[in-house]
């Protein structure tokens, strides 16, 4: 027998025994890794407080990358990382009959941190307020306690392939960089999940079909004569017609989409002028149309279009709507979802149903290289706030990261997902 690789001999002596144990049957394998997995508690723990405090902004991980690369060879594993930052690593047979995808983004948002935890940010304005660095830590457990058994995954001609991957909070986000060096080659399916801050710890959210929405880019460039403010009449009031914009092009698209596609398109920057008394010659709003229903955001670019410029023409001014079409809606995949569901369970968590959000997710473009599904993993202490994702004040129970480990290691090896007929 080849030796262990992943979690080192002086982690405890539970992998160790584990490992020992040539034959194993599905449960005894289950168990095995939920056991080395938590022999590794204060090592991921710690390697998460680590990232929480050096928070990197999309395309710029750096030092993160460099922490996975510099463990994952430590324990032995050959990784392939991607150009820039970001990486992938292979274990299990070359040749296996089935492969698995596990996937973590390891970006974080130009958000300022006012949780007040010893472990807070330090670089300023850039905090891990969407959580991947539970979920970097989460891959990373979940990859070290496979490794160490990875004799056992040979024996079922299976192999993983753990994907960390830059850049999730940006459109275009960088799962089409990582698809585009063959992450997916080769794939038979895939699975992630997301910190879910509703859910208590332990809870593991779960939903068969459309989990997120579709999200775009839009931002809308107004351009005119500019002039005195004094005589509006004289020219085109461009910052009244950019006001219009950023209240009636909402308003109006609300009414001529199905209300059950589910389209908010709300704004997130207003820019005109520089002083009070001179009508500016441009401007612009930027901000996101998230879409619940996949054809209506396919389809939805011409009408738009029409509405930017009905909107605008009777002030006179020209407009230049520019859409980057970002990701679509991620759709798990129903027997993906039931690999979750078993993974749950071994992993002692409890299922919990969640509902479709509007919340974009490039994890969807995986899901058209392979079947696989996304989980939510809850986050809260039970009996503490509820916070959110994306706020400075986010607060994870740490326990979470054991969770997420556990749950993408027992998803990779208690079912063989197969496509939908």
């Amino acid at each position: 027998m080849s030796e262990p690789r992943g979690i080192p001999k002086a982690a405890g002596g539970a992998a160790e025994s584990a490992y020992a144990c040539r034959a194993m049957t599905d449960d005894d394998f289950c168990a095995a890794l939920t056991a080395t997995i938590s022999s590794s508690a204060p090592e991921l723990h710690a390697f998460r407080r680590d990232l929480h405090a050096h928070p990197e902004l999309s395309r710029q991980e750096t030092r993160t990358t460099k922490r996975i690369i510099e463990r994952l060879s430590g324990a032995g594993l050959a990784v392939r990382p991607f150009p820039g930052t970001g990486l992938v690593v292979d274990i299990g047979p070359e040749q296996a009959s089935y492969r698995v995808a596990l996937r973590a983004d390891i970006d974080a948002l130009p958000v300022r941190e006012r949780t007040g935890l010893d472990f807070a940010s330090t670089n300023p304005g850039v905090c891990h307020a969407c959580g991947h660095d539970v979920h970097t830590a989460a891959l990373l457990g979940a990859v070290l306690a496979l490794a160490t058994h990875e004799d056992e995954l040979r024996e079922r001609g299976i192999a993983v392939r753990a994907i960390f991957q830059a850049a999730e909070e940006i459109i275009p986000g960088g799962a089409h960089d990582a698809i585009a060096h063959r992450a997916m080659e080769g794939v038979d399916s895939v699975f992630a999940l997301h910190c879910d801050p509703s859910l208590d710890v332990g809870q593991v959210g779960l939903r068969e079909g459309p989990l997120t929405a579709a999200c775009d880019h839009v931002r809308v460039l107004l351009h005119g004569r500019g002039g005195h403010t004094s005589r509006p009449q004289l020219t085109e009031d461009l910052i009244f017609a950019l006001g219009k914009v950023v209240t009636d092009v909402p308003a109006a698209l609300g009414r001529r989409l199905d209300p059950r596609a589910g389209a908010a398109l709300v704004w997130g920057t207003v820019q005109a002028g520089k002083a009070s008394n001179v009508i500016p010659s441009s401007g612009e709003c930027s901000g996101t149309l998230r879409m619940l229903d996949a054809n209506a955001w396919l389809s939805v670019g011409p009408l738009l279009e029409e509405i930017v410029q009905a909107v605008v023409a009777p002030y006179g001014v020209e407009a230049k709507l520019e859409r980057v079409k970002g990701v679509p809606p991620v759709v798990n995949q129903v027997d993906a979802v039931e690999a979750l569901r078993l993974a749950t369970r071994a992993a002692g968590m409890q299922a919990a149903p969640t509902m479709q959000s509007l919340g974009g997710e490039d994890f969807s473009w995986y899901l058209a290289h392979a079947p696989g599904a996304m989980a939510r993993l809850g986050t809260r202490t039970p009996g503490r706030p509820t916070y959110d994702l994306h706020q400075g004040d986010l607060v994870v129970d740490e326990d979470a990261v054991l969770g997420g480990a556990r749950l993408l290691a027992l998803s990779a090896v208690v079912t063989r997902v197969k496509a939908s007929a």
